[in-house]
């Protein structure tokens, strides 16, 4: 495991704990964070979200993680031991939602053409 490896899993590690534990804003209680990607000099980190919940869930939830990054950015220079802290954008992750549409598309042909899920083992 290489060095953005390290630091990209401990980024994720606490960020996901600054926003469980420590931001009160109920905006951000629905977001998960799916992958965080460091930049090879450490100074850019992208972190993608998902959020449980219809577009309007989605758009208060970015609005909600950027009006925290700054403070994000704060606590994390004060938990990890790094130079230079990493300026963090937020990036929405699509693929959460696109899965489920894509599962929800199956089960509507397994519907349709009258198969049952639990059928899958006797094909």
């Amino acid at each position: 495991m290489g060095r953005t490896d390290k630091v990209n899993r401990q980024l994720h590690r606490e960020i996901s704990a600054i926003l469980q534990q420590q931001l009160e804003d109920p905006r951000l209680s629905f977001v998960t964070l799916t992958r965080v990607d460091i930049s090879r000099d450490l100074m850019y980190a992208k972190v993608y979200y998902s959020v449980l919940g219809d577009h309007q869930h989605v758009e208060a939830a970015k609005a909600g993680l950027e009006g925290a990054r700054g403070m994000v950015r704060r606590l994390i220079s004060q938990r990890m031991n790094m130079r230079c802290t990493p300026e963090i954008v937020f990036i929405y992750d699509k693929s959460v939602e696109q899965s489920c549409r894509i599962e929800q598309a199956l089960e509507e042909i397994r519907h349709e053409s009258g198969k049952n899920p639990t059928d899958d083992s006797k094909a």
